[in-house]
Order: structure tokens, then C-alpha cells, then sequence
């Protein structure tokens, strides 16, 4: 029997897309928790979106762009004037900052028959229907940086920045746009926390609390070694006490034996 979060999140993504307004949500937080991340934002794929312009013999592939929403409304474009989809990198655009770029591409999701999300409770399928159901924008940390990364870069988002995302639909038989979504509504990423803002238990401390705990340490390690010191005199006494004992009794011993000599 599924779970409720289950069955939520099939009502999610199992929905019919035939709205041609419909544009990119942010991930079920049953499906993916923790998102956004500082880096990374989980999307939906496009299941069941683009089954209309789909035609029998021909290929077809979903680009998914990225683009800061401080970008101007003018360069969101992501096809050119004969239809091409665009190539933007994420270098060429600055991270989205002055247009789109492509940060991935897949396989149209099969709409017909979608993995099950009764097998997310599976240990051993869960990653790959998560795989199959969401995709992870920013999840790769090293395409930016090796210089044999032929695919697509899809490197991390920005802290604390707010983006927008979109799923278009190309036919790759012809090369051209066949259809596309709106751009989603604002997703922003999360903000890093400075060191003095982190709550540490039993809370944060201010300076005087800081100075009245230094002067307790020092009282305390005085305390100790004085207590130290007393207790190493305490046990160094009788070893006096009895070298002065053993002192005395020879003494004593001596001043016995003149007299038995002397009669001698």
C-alpha cells in the first residue's frame, strides 16, 4: 500500500500536462528534501507536457535553460530567428546573468508508462525513479573546469540568487524549436549563513558573556591549584614526619649505648 506522501506526489507528476501555459515546478518536498539547496534547485521533468507535438519517426530531446531573473525580459529568448534552439553556454551568458543558457539536455519522459513512485519506499529503486521523475539543476562541479567536458555543463547555481527556468521541446530530426514553456515562477537558492548568525546551543554569547566566562575559567584554575598544592603537601607530610622519627629513635638508640661502654 503506498504512503500518502506517495500518492501527493503522483498527483503531482502523474497529472496530464495539456495546459500550453503550464512552466517548470520546483520539485515535492516529499520527492526531493533540502531544495533548494546553496547550489542546486530540483525540478520536475516535463512528463506528459510535450505528448502533443509528438510525431511518430522523428526524435526528439528537452533542453532545459537557465537564467538569473535579474536578466532583462529582452534577452530571454531561447531560439533564434529561424527556429534553432539556442546553444548558450554557461560562460557566455556569466551563470544566466545577461540571457539563458542550456544547462541540460534529456530524453522526452515517457508519458505512457512512468516509473512507479510506489517503488521510492525501495531502497534499491528509489534513486533511479527519483532519477527518472526529477532533475537536479547545478549538480555538476567539475564540467566548468575540464577541459575534455564535451556535454552540456550543467555547474552550481549561485547562493542567495534568484532564477527562473524553462523546458523546450526540439525536434531532432529538423534541429528546430517544436514547442516550449513558460519560464517558471522565481526559485531562489539558499544563503549562506555567517559564522556569528549560526545559532549554536545553549545560544549565541555576547562579549560580556565572553569576559565573565574567561575570569570563571582563571577563578576555577586557581581554585584547582590551590587544591593541587594542598593536597600534595598533605601527602608529602608523613614522609617528613617519619624521616624525623627514624632521626630521633637513632639518636636515642646512641645515647643508650655510651652508658654500657663507658662501664666497660
Amino acid at each position: 500500500m503506498c504512503s500518502p506522501w506517495v500518492v501527493v506526489a503522483f498527483c503531482c507528476l502523474g497529472q496530464l500536462y495539456a495546459d500550453k501555459s503550464l512552466k517548470p515546478q520546483i520539485a515535492a518536498p516529499q520527492l526531493a528534501t533540502n531544495n533548494p539547496t546553496l547550489t542546486t534547485v530540483a525540478l520536475e521533468k516535463p512528463f506528459c507536457m510535450f505528448d502533443s507535438s509528438l510525431h511518430p519517426n522523428k526524435s526528439y530531446a528537452v533542453y532545459l535553460y537557465v537564467m538569473k531573473e535579474s536578466a532583462s525580459a529582452i534577452s530571454s529568448l531561447v531560439s533564434n530567428n529561424n527556429g534553432k534552439p539556442l546553444n548558450s553556454t554557461f560562460q557566455q551568458t556569466s551563470g544566466g546573468q545577461i540571457g539563458p543558457y542550456k544547462a541540460a539536455l534529456f530524453n522526452v519522459p515517457n508519458c505512457a508508462s512512468p516509473p512507479k513512485l510506489a517503488d521510492v519506499g525501495d531502497v534499491n529503486k528509489a534513486s533511479d525513479v527519483l532519477k527518472q521523475y526529477l532533475f537536479r539543476v547545478g549538480d555538476d562541479g567539475t564540467c566548468l573546469y575540464d577541459p575534455n567536458f564535451l556535454a552540456v555543463c550543467n555547474p552550481p547555481l549561485s547562493p542567495d540568487t534568484t532564477y527562473r527556468f524553462k523546458y523546450v521541446l526540439v525536434d531532432n530530426t529538423e534541429g528546430i524549436m517544436k514547442e516550449q514553456t513558460l519560464w517558471s515562477d522565481p526559485i531562489k537558492t539558499r544563503r549562506v549563513k555567517l559564522p556569528l548568525k549560526i545559532d549554536t546551543w545553549p545560544g549565541p554569547r555576547s562579549g560580556g558573556m565572553i569576559v565573565i566566562t574567561s575570569i570563571l575559567s582563571v577563578l576555577v584554575f586557581l581554585l584547582l591549584a590551590g587544591f593541587l598544592a594542598s593536597v600534595s603537601s598533605v601527602v608529602m607530610r608523613p614522609e617528613d614526619s617519619s624521616a624525623e622519627t627514624k632521626h630521633t629513635s637513632q639518636t636515642i638508640q646512641q645515647s643508650e649505648l655510651r652508658p654500657q661502654l663507658s662501664s666497660e
